[in-house]
């Protein structure tokens, strides 16, 4: 039954990121109709990420208050009617506002998911839910590219908007017909939540050495990540002379190796647990070789086009992998109750990079900096990430949370 509701959640993951893949991949034919230069490019990404971040930390608590049940209906609601209304845009502006729009909604979606593991699965089959759970964000990417260029090759572009959109509204009813059916069980796979945990307040979250070092980490890494998700097809646009067929023939390949990395990244993590590793063993073993393939970047604009799709897919391979480790340890550290939330802040940590390394490089692409320097950065970012995590959280245990305390050494 459990193995169910992971799936279910799979597959509203797949939709998020299918929607959150239209935009970047449909750019040549919306710019026909709205010219966006790089910069305006950056900031369309930036509006997303900048509400997504906030979402995530509030859509976290919205969650803890709501539950998974109604706190994941609305969410998808919401994304979904977000997502449809980029169909209505005009200009620029309106643009703007609906990817702003698109954020605030997605953002809880990985809280949610985090939280839903917490709650249906023991320790040592986390990682493969939550693997299960990220394989969906390379389900909705690889759907993506061939998906708008067969819409394309029959409509506008406006129309990619309106199919994507209505694939959430369907998953809310699917999503609400399962999970009422199954919820009553939750019990049956969880431990009750320490009293002291249900009452911690939430501000106190910033408080503790782990939260941070999850929200440093998740920082930087997705710095790299959404680059590669929302840069890769302008690269190949603008760097290697695709045109929409080729993106859609070529660009969901990436995105498939990134859904074997979020499998293999936690599988492989619950198999050595399931030897008798220590948890922090376990999980900072698969980190680890997961952040050592992402230097292999830098030399994407120096090979042939072929051999920089090749470092794409093992890039996107190790960063799903790497992903659905971080995203798992909320639940292996915190108590159930405030899962959501500490879930909710190490995303918005994530967004909030995101829209930083955007920044800098729309900035450095228009000022004529080049391709070769955004991926020279991008490339030593989760190295950075794993050394933070090995310093921030030396042991892995579960925490004992007293309300109104000081935490690991933190004033």
């Amino acid at each position: 039954m459990r193995w169910r509701i992971a799936i279910l959640i799979s597959a509203a993951i797949a939709i998020s990121y299918l929607d959150r893949q239209t935009l970047p991949v449909a750019v040549q034919a919306i710019s026909k109709d709205i010219p966006l230069t790089n910069g305006q490019f950056s900031a369309l990404q930036s509006a997303f990420l900048f509400s997504y971040a906030l979402m995530y930390a509030g859509g976290g608590k919205l969650v803890d208050l709501l539950g998974t049940h109604r706190g994941f209906t609305v969410i998808m609601v919401f994304w979904s009617l977000a997502c449809a209304s980029h169909a209505l845009a005009e200009g620029f502006a309106m643009l703007l506002t609906s990817r702003f729009l698109l954020g605030v909604g997605e953002g809880g979606g990985f809280p949610a998911a985090t939280r839903a593991v917490a709650e249906w699965f023991p320790a040592e089959e986390r990682a493969t839910a939550m693997g299960i759970i990220n394989a969906g964000t390379a389900v909705g990417a690889v759907a993506a590219p061939p998906l708008i260029a067969a819409v394309l090759g029959y409509t506008n572009w406006r129309w990619i908007f309106v199919i994507t959109g209505g694939l959430g509204i369907f998953w809310v009813a699917w999503w609400r017909l399962s999970y009422a059916s199954t919820r009553s069980l939750i019990s049956t796979f969880t431990d009750p939540t320490p009293e002291s945990a249900a009452s911690l307040p939430w501000i106190h979250l910033f408080r503790i050495r782990e939260t941070w070092g999850l929200v440093t980490a998740k920082f930087l890494s997705d710095a790299a990540w959404f680059f590669y998700l929302f840069w890769l097809p302008k690269y190949l646009y603008d760097a290697r002379g695709f045109d929409v067929k080729a993106v859609g023939t070529f660009a969901w390949m990436p995105s498939a190796a990134a859904g074997v990395g979020c499998l293999l990244g936690g599988a492989f993590s619950s198999y050595l647990l399931r030897r008798k590793f220590s948890l922090g063993v376990a999980r900072k073993t698969a980190l680890g070789l997961s952040a050592a393939l992402m230097p292999f970047v830098i030399l994407i604009p120096h090979v042939p086009v072929s051999s920089a799709i090749a470092l794409f897919c093992l890039a996107y391979f190790g960063q799903q992998s790497w992903s659905t480790l971080v995203m798992v340890l909320p639940a292996d550290l915190f108590p159930q109750n405030i899962v959501g939330s500490v879930a909710g802040l190490v995303g918005f940590g994530g967004a909030m990079g995101g829209i930083a390394f955007g920044e800098v490089v729309g900035y450095l692409l228009d000022h004529g900096f080049g391709y070769s320097v955004v991926f020279r950065i991008a490339g030593t970012l989760h190295i950075a990430a794993f050394l933070i995590i090995l310093f921030a959280i030396p042991v892995f245990l579960p925490l004992k949370l007293e309300p109104q305390l000081n935490y690991r050494g933190i004033p």
